[in-house]
């Protein structure tokens, strides 16, 4: 059985940031660095080469697959930001009912650019996604 490929690494935060060629998509990486430090209390880390992830959980699914994972984070695409709700969107329709324009994915929300969307909305949804996933897995902060 293959761990995880995307592992926490010794990157610095910063300086991937600051390296986002796009610069809408740099500010807007900025900005989610702050919401989320904001909301979470936790020092980021890089998790793999473009993650930037905030808290960390350990899980052993009954299939015996076990691994460790970023709480909640983001991700500067170039298409888009890619912001991470571990326990996956199915359950937060109303939410994002208000949050305005997005697509996603199972565990990930694609947003062009921070002003599609109601940014008070969004914290509503990362928080909504971190309580969902203490409940099934302990958070470690970062």
């Amino acid at each position: 059985m293959t761990g995880n490929k995307t592992k926490a690494t010794e990157v610095d935060v910063a300086a991937f940031l600051g390296a986002v060629e796009h610069p809408v998509r740099r500010s807007d990486a900025e900005l989610l660095d702050q919401m989320f430090r904001r909301i979470t209390g936790w020092t980021p880390r890089m998790w793999g080469p473009t993650i930037v992830g905030y808290g960390s959980y350990a899980y052993k699914y009954e299939s015996g697959r076990e691994g460790t994972s970023l709480a909640t984070g983001f991700s500067p695409r170039k298409a888009s930001q890619s912001i991470y709700i571990m326990p996956g969107y199915q359950d937060y329709s109303e939410i994002l009912g208000r949050l305005g324009k997005y697509k996603i994915g199972k565990a990930c929300l694609y947003v062009n650019k921070l002003a599609d969307v109601d940014l008070g909305v969004l914290e509503e949804l990362v928080q909504a996604g971190l309580r969902d996933l203490e409940k099934m897995w302990p958070i470690a902060p970062t």
